[in-house]
């Protein structure tokens, strides 16, 4: 009986979390109310209530998606892709990367608008971002590659420059050639975190 509660549970809150993006889509984060998401979940304010403290918890919850969406598909994951020093597997992780920002896109834009508003969500997303880099750094760390002062800081260009190219890419599409970002990123990825003979 519990596995049922506990999978109706789960899709309420999928619902939930489905309508918060496709309402917050349309409206924007700041006009959506949480009875706008709940009607176009199919539930009520309570049965949001049950299962998110707020609007801003919901999107911290589509912060932690967005993070699931693209790690997920990292073949190698991204420390590895650093250690490796090899300028083709950066170049293939920062084409994923480009292919996957469609899909990711509604996530973004919401969680984008949503961290100006709310403290907590860009808490989120410093600290997602954090992550990220962290895993750069420990690449570096494991390849023994840079003096040790420099590696975060590396990372944090490196990672800056593809979040950067992301949000404009999200609020005005390729105003860019993509195919040559992608080489310029390559080498710049390359002189940030490869040693090359």
């Amino acid at each position: 009986m519990s596995t049922l509660r506990e999978a109706q549970k789960k899709m309420t809150r999928q619902l939930l979390l489905d309508a918060g993006v496709e309402v917050m889509g349309e409206r924007g984060y700041g006009p959506t109310t949480i009875d706008q998401i709940a009607i176009a979940a199919g539930a009520t304010r309570a049965t949001f209530y049950l299962h998110f403290t707020s609007k801003a918890e919901l999107v911290r919850f589509i912060v932690e998606r967005t993070d699931e969406m693209l790690t997920s598909a990292d073949r190698p994951p991204l420390a590895e892709m650093v250690e490796s020093n090899d300028p083709a597997v950066i170049r293939r992780f920062l084409d994923l990367k480009f292919t996957q920002w469609p899909e990711i896109k509604p996530y973004m834009m919401i969680s984008l608008q949503a961290a100006a508003a709310e403290p907590e969500i860009q808490d989120a997303m410093d600290a997602w971002h954090d992550r990220a880099i962290g895993a750069m750094t420990e690449g570096l760390e494991r390849a023994g590659r840079f003096d040790p002062g420099s590696r975060r800081i590396r990372c944090s260009l490196a990672f800056g420059q593809l979040i950067y190219m992301s949000q404009r890419w999200f609020r005005l599409g390729w105003v860019v050639d993509r195919d040559a970002l992608l080489e310029q990123m390559t080498t710049s990825w390359t002189g940030l975190l490869c040693e090359l003979d």
